[in-house]
Parts: structure tokens; C-alpha cells; sequence
């Protein structure tokens, strides 16, 4: 899941602004009225720095990209280039919507998909055995595949996974931050782990590559078997932790290859997890009782939660976190995204009610500027962060539900993936390419 920073001021100050694809959208001026930590810490990070503001010149906050050019041909940021912020306030202007650019088509359902957190790597899960692909060479494999696709090397298949064990489809997929690890899990209470770091580029099962099960299921509240739904790795890479259908929270430390923790979370299935920030001490939890809950490990001795956000009116599908311990989102079957504060979290969860629903889908977040979904609907959704807009869509091109997408973490570019099999690039109009060297 991209992490991109993007444009910012230069709407806010108008009432009303004209998108990329030509079409308007309202700025709600609620978000502008009232005291807003999200507009604040994204305005600041998403630029441009002052020392640009002071080099151009101007105090506005609309900077053309000319302008913030000169401004680093004279070296006002002291290093001879643009800084972070900088570079997220030219790169924030591009949305992706031109293409999309076929990646890869299988004749499998596409379940889930991610880019790499620099952005190098690309990784694709599909349900069933592949027997075409319209960009490299077919292969004649049973069983599920997960591609990692090599994203500066023209999208090339960096490793070919033939999944193991698999229950119905691939659940989940994750790599470890240093890129050397990967983990998928199924409707299983094993989670495998491949290095993905070596040379080969076709991996089987315990024949050419580490290719391990680590079974969550060895735990003395266990009684049954189960599946998981979602498996992230602690941004340290020493720990996973996952969401199950047996309505728990599972965490596995990697170094000592054993299941610290089972919590028994929610009164469903648990279909999202996420550690809160890089401390590793808070995680975020999404179930399809409708409640999103947030975990302290360090207090766990009761086994309750240290708060629950209610609200959604259906399942939660996925949950993504700001990344600061303290913001998140998460995507519903009520077709709602919602941005959660744990300031304003409450202790318990009474009142809520279970509706059944029969849509799934997941969407990520940028992080800084925009939040995007892939829809039931076969197109992808883009949205202002602040103001809630819609600021774009992307449609036309998958033919059925789109279940996965991921934002590149730097470059306006994102990539979808659905269940017509297809991987699809969506990049930065080809006439907007005035901003191409940013370094």
C-alpha cells in the first residue's frame, strides 16, 4: 500500500476547483472552519517548505511548478534539490488517471495486491492456477500463484510463487519491510513464508526455496481449525500479526518462531488487522460485527480492548493506518469509508447492530492527501482526504469487481487489480509531464 504525499494548499483556498479529469468538486468548508489535525500535519507535510515560499518570492499558496523549479536552480532549500515536502507538493498535482496500462491477465480471480514501501517491487495474489499472461511467458502450474513484479525492470516477474496449501483463494499477502520475506495466507490457520530475496525466479513449495508453514493453529485455546484473513508484518520485521475467521487476533514473533498471543477480538470474523505505528504496541482491528477496535499489548491482562469505534453499519473489509498511532481508516460493506481519531475512541460498543451484506471490496490510503477504493462496481474511486471529494474515478477498463488496489509510494501512479484477472497500471496524464526530474 502506497504512502504517497500530494497537493494540498492551493485547493483549499478556493471554493471550488477543477480536477485533473475536467470535472469540479465542492471543497466542504467545514474542514476549513474548524481545527483539524488531519489539515494541519497534511498541509505541513505536503508543502511546499518555506524556504521555497521565501526563495519565489510570493506568500500564496498557489506556486507553479516553474516557479518551484527556479526556486531549487538557485538552491533555496541549502542542498540542491527539493526536499521531501517539496517534491509532495509538485507530485501531489498528478493524479493517476491516465491508461490503464495492462500489467499482467491471468485466467484467475486477482485477490490481493501491494507495492513494496520503496516502491520497487510490485506483489500480485490470484486464486486459482494461471495458463495465460499477456505480458510474459505462460506457465503450466497447478495451484495458486502469487508474481512479484520488478517495477523498474519494465514490470518483469521478479519471482513466480506456486502457492501451498491453499484454501480457495489467497486471503492476504505481505512483504517484510527489508523486501527479503513474504507472507500469504488462505482460509488455513498456516501462514507460509517465502524468501523472495534469493536468486531464483520460480519458487515451489520446499523444492527450490525456503518455503515455510507457520502454523498459528498451536495455541492451548484452540480447539478447531481456521482461516485467516489478514497477515501484516510489524514494521521492525520481527513479528506478524493476523486477523481469523475464529474472531481473533493472532501475533507471531519470527525470531523465536513461535505464537506469542491469541485474543479472542470481535463477536465475527476478524478481516482486517494493523499495527498502529513502528512502536508495534497499538493494533487496529476491522470485524464483520461492524466494530473497528484498537489493542494496547501492554495492557492485556483483561483482554479488553482499549477502545472501540463504532459507526459503520455493515462489515469492516479493511483498515489502514495513517501510520502516527493515532489515525486510521477503514473501508465497510456499507459501502462507507470512514477516518477514525483513537482520541475520540470509546470504551465499549453497545447499541451497534449486525447487518449482513454481501459486498467486498478494499481500499488503501496515500497517506497524506488522497484515499482511493476499488469498487464492486469495477472502477476506482479517488478522494481529497480533508474535504471528502471525490477528486477522480477510474473506470472503463475491469469488467469485474476491482478487490484490490495500491498506490505507488512516491510517483502518481496506482495499480488495480480485479477478479477479471487483470493487473492494471494507471499512471499520471502523458500531457503533464513538465515535473518528470524532481531530484
Amino acid at each position: 500500500m502506497g504512502y504517497g504525499m500530494s497537493r494540498l494548499e492551493d485547493e483549499y483556498n478556493e471554493h471550488e476547483e477543477q480536477n485533473d479529469d475536467g470535472s469540479s468538486s465542492q471543497v466542504n468548508n467545514e474542514f476549513l472552519n474548524v481545527h483539524n489535525d488531519i489539515f494541519h500535519i497534511t498541509r505541513i507535510k505536503s508543502g511546499p517548505s518555506e524556504s521555497i515560499r521565501k526563495s519565489v518570492g510570493t506568500s500564496k499558496d498557489m506556486i507553479s511548478t516553474t516557479r518551484l523549479l527556479s526556486g531549487r536552480e538557485i538552491n533555496s532549500s541549502g542542498n540542491g534539490k527539493f526536499s521531501s515536502v517539496d517534491r509532495a507538493f509538485v507530485l501531489g498535482r498528478y493524479l493517476p488517471i491516465d491508461g490503464p496500462e495492462i500489467v499482467d491477465r491471468m485466467d484467475s480471480r486477482a485477490y490481493v495486491s501491494q507495492f513494496s514501501a520503496d516502491g520497487s517491487l510490485f506483489v500480485a495474489g490470484f486464486q486459482v492456477c494461471c495458463a495465460s499472461s499477456s505480458t510474459i511467458k505462460s506457465y503450466e502450474a497447478q495451484g495458486s500463484h502469487i508474481r512479484i513484479y520488478d517495477v523498474d525492470k519494465g514490470w518483469k516477474v521478479h519471482r513466480d510463487i506456486h502457492a501451498r496449501s491453499l484454501r480457495w483463494t489467497i486471503s492476504d499477502a505481505s512483504l517484510s519491510p527489508d523486501q527479503r520475506f513474504l507472507v500469504y495466507s488462505s482460509l488455513a490457520p498456516i501462514i507460509h513464508i517465502v524468501n523472495v530475496g534469493s536468486a531464483a525466479k520460480e519458487s515451489y513449495a520446499n523444492v527450490t526455496d525456503i518455503h515455510d508453514g507457520l502454523d498459528f493453529s498451536q495455541h492451548e485455546d484452540v480447539r478447531y481449525t481456521f482461516g485467516i484473513f489478514s497477515v501484516k508484518f510489524s514494521s521492525d520485521g520481527r513479528e506478524l500479526v493476523a486477523g481469523s475467521n475464529d474472531d481473533s487476533i493472532y501475533v507471531y514473533d519470527l525470531v523465536a518462531n513461535k505464537l506469542t498471543l491469541r485474543l479472542p477480538a470481535h463477536h465475527s470474523d476478524v478481516n482486517t488487522v494493523a499495527f498502529a505505528d513502528e512502536t508495534g504496541h497499538l493494533i487496529f482491528s476491522g470485524s464483520d460485527d461492524n466494530l473497528c477496535k484498537v489493542w494496547d499489548r501492554r495492557c492485556l491482562s483483561t483482554e479488553e480492548p482499549a477502545g472501540v469505534l463504532t459507526g459503520h453499519l455493515h462489515g469492516i473489509t479493511h483498515i489502514d493506518s495513517r501510520g502516527d498511532g493515532r489515525c486510521f481508516i477503514s473501508n465497510g460493506k456499507d459501502q462507507a469509508i470512514k477516518m477514525w481519531d483513537i482520541r475520540k475512541m470509546t470504551s465499549n460498543a453497545d447499541g451497534y447492530e449486525d447487518i449482513t451484506s454481501n459486498w467486498d471490496y478494499r481500499y488503501s490510503s496515500t497517506g497524506q492527501k488522497y484515499i482511493y477504493t476499488g469498487s464492486y462496481d469495477s472502477s476506482v474511486c479517488i478522494y481529497d482526504v480533508v474535504s471528502g471529494s471525490q477528486v477522480a474515478q477510474l473506470k472503463g477498463y475491469h469488467q469485474l469487481a476491482i478487490r484490490d488496489c495500491s498506490w505507488h509510494p512516491y510517483d502518481p501512479m496506482l495499480v488495480s487489480s480485479s477478479w477479471d484477472g487483470r493487473i492494471a497500471k494507471w499512471s499520471r496524464s502523458s500531457r503533464q509531464q513538465e515535473t518528470t526530474d524532481l531530484d
